[in-house]
């Protein structure tokens, strides 16, 4: 960069710098670039900044006035200021520390969409009131970067590498400051008003679970306010609902078994079988929760998860309690010979038991281990790609007990035995949403010829 320096007369106090700009940059001369530039960088600037005759600046940001000053109506317009086309945010944290580093901010709660991309780099980092970057992803730890908000600190090191960055003491003591504010926040949101806390759930749950999952001091202080929600629609705390399972829900070895659904409408019939033994279930509808259940199984004692499709009602909970099949041996092993032979598929396993004659004929299963795999395959789990190339495995297990399996084995002719239990299998893929195509029309035809038989 080259420069000089010369003396020269002035009617005013100042110092005029002057950019020569080479021909190649003369977009910088244009006033909308000009004007673009000094928004972004000098924004907040403390010292008033005219340009075209105009201020562009506020000098005194919010984020800079003790919180005694602000009403809730100037959070939200700085908000409105710093995102124009985003909704109110939920609730913020001021954030004011002069020692052992300093730091100030304000730090807002959006109402989360479902995609992480388009939430993160919303945290805009400043030094001394002047924009630094909007990439936080190494000063801040990962979840906070769903957050929205201003952070200005002179103690954070600029223009140094990630890993010097990374091993910086203040950026340590940050990040784990605004971890515990965060938390702290929110515990005190959920102390105050339990009924307005799980309205926001929706909200911010997605949130909370990602610094669970991430965050180990975060999860320490989550705990005990992270909310679970029931197809009942409501809400309730860990240890809340582990009282209400206490009874119905615990298994043969005294563990507590927790009974979850990720798509109310294609498991309701599972649901609704669950229920009819009295259990309750849990709603984990989000990519995010495969990993959830995982981290909350490990570290929550004597407590496990299932879904509710993952096995027969009877069999989700094992209890010491068993229903009598109402089939010989003999009869079983031919009623087994005709689905095997009606299905014909090495994918699905064919079982039979016996169960109340209100439950389904047939159910489709796939085991919770198989399924969780394959779902955290799908959100990138590391060291899962080949669960990806495994064809899906299923489950189906006949009810023995039910009246239908009996006018399969009395029926005289073989062909409407298959037509029958092939017709028993399509409806219990049909209730979980799973018959398309030629096999959705060979049962629509099926049923036209077995109602007119």
């Amino acid at each position: 960069t080259e420069f000089e320096l010369s003396s020269a007369e002035k009617a005013e106090r100042g110092t005029d710098i002057i950019l020569h700009i080479a021909e190649d940059s003369k977009e910088f001369l244009e006033k909308s670039r000009i004007e673009t530039i000094l928004k972004k960088y000098c924004k907040f600037l403390p010292v008033e900044i005219e340009f075209e005759g105009e201020v562009i600046n506020q000098t005194v940001p919010a984020w800079t006035k003790s919180p005694a000053e602000l009403k809730d109506e100037d959070y939200i317009n700085f908000y409105k200021d710093l995102y124009p086309f985003s909704e109110d945010p939920l609730f913020w944290i001021h954030l004011n520390v002069d020692y052992p580093f300093n730091l100030t901010g304000i730090l807002y709660f959006p109402k989360l969409k479902n995609d992480f991309e388009i939430q993160k780099n919303k945290i805009q980092l400043y030094s001394r009131q002047v924009f630094i970057t909007d990439e936080v992803k190494d000063i801040v730890p990962e979840f906070l970067m769903l957050l929205q908000g201003v952070i200005d600190s002179p103690d954070i090191p600029l223009n140094v590498s990630r890993s010097f960055l990374q091993a910086d003491g203040n950026v340590k003591k940050i990040d784990s400051y605004i971890t515990k504010k965060v938390a702290d926040k929110l515990a005190e949101l959920y102390k105050q008003d339990e009924a307005a806390f799980a309205d926001k759930w929706n909200d911010i749950g997605l949130f909370v679970k990602y610094g669970m999952i991430s965050n180990e001091k975060f999860y320490e202080k989550a705990k005990d306010f992270c909310l679970y929600k029931t197809t009942d629609g409501k809400y309730y705390n860990l240890d809340q609902y582990k009282e209400l399972i206490q009874v119905n829900q615990q298994d043969k070895s005294e563990n507590l078994v927790a009974l979850y659904a990720t798509d109310l409408n294609k498991q309701d019939t599972y649901i609704q079988s669950a229920k009819r033994k009295g259990y309750d279930v849990l709603v984990f509808d989000h990519p995010i929760d495969s990993h959830f259940i995982q981290m909350l199984e490990s570290k929550v004692e004597k407590f496990t998860l299932k879904r509710v499709d993952s096995d027969t009602a009877d069999k989700l909970i094992e209890k010491d309690t068993k229903t009598e099949s109402l089939l010989s041996a003999e009869n079983e092993k031919a009623v087994q010979e005709v689905f095997e032979s009606a299905i014909n598929n090495k994918d699905r396993k064919v079982s039979l038991e016996a169960m109340s004659p209100q439950e389904l004929p047939v159910n489709i299963t796939q085991p919770e281990f198989m399924r969780r795999m394959k779902d955290m395959q799908a959100m990138g789990g590391g060291g899962m790609s080949f669960m990806g190339n495994m064809p899906e495995m299923l489950q189906v297990t006949v009810n023995a007990n039910h009246p239908l399996i009996g006018k399969i084995l009395n029926a005289g002719d073989e062909n409407v035995k298959k037509d029958l239990a092939k017709q028993a299998y399509d409806l219990a893929l049909l209730s979980q949403g799973m018959l398309n195509g030629a096999d959705l029309t060979n049962f629509i035809q099926r049923s036209i010829d077995l109602s007119v038989k």
